[in-house]
């Protein structure tokens, strides 16, 4: 079988929208959007604003958004401010990583199902926000007695 040559998106290109692919993407320049692929490797001057879903990812410019995959490589000149969801992480030293990671077994099919979720809970959240928005902000006598008696109980916050 013969191996596909990698897609390669050179420094003076800049994209403003997605890019899928069911190959290997190597990409030197700047997008704007999401971006899919089987294997992918961001070049040191790349950079990305969006989400970064592959099966193997190194990353080696600036991702600004979620990165997901089965394996994430960040070298010492990668930038990421986003979250990583990853079966595998490997951090090099001196790279800059502000975010939260979490291990997932199959990042990939949580990405699938996560968007439902998320969508999900939107609403659900923007319903119970306008519900609790016309509730009082002060809690009730009984309420404030408790919280008081554990305060008063606290041994890190009572005074002895």
């Amino acid at each position: 079988m013969k191996t596909k040559a990698p897609s390669i998106l050179s420094a003076d290109l800049k994209i403003t929208g997605s890019i899928v692919s069911d190959g290997e993407v190597q990409l030197d320049g700047a997008v704007e959007g999401d971006v899919r692929a089987t294997d992918l490797t961001i070049g040191e001057e790349a950079s990305i604003k969006g989400e970064v879903v592959a099966e193997n990812v190194v990353i080696r410019g600036r991702v600004v958004g979620s990165v997901r995959a089965r394996q994430v490589q960040l070298s010492a000149t990668a930038r990421v401010e986003g979250d990583v969801i990853h079966a595998t992480l490997a951090i090099e030293s001196g790279a800059f990583f502000d975010g939260l990671c979490k291990r997932s077994s199959d990042p990939l099919s949580d990405a699938k199902s996560s968007s439902a979720t998320s969508s999900k809970s939107a609403s659900q959240n923007g319903s119970a926000s306008t519900s609790s928005s016309t509730a009082s902000s002060t809690p009730p006598p009984a309420a404030a007695a408790s919280a008081d008696k554990a305060v008063a109980n606290d041994p890190f916050t009572s005074k002895s």
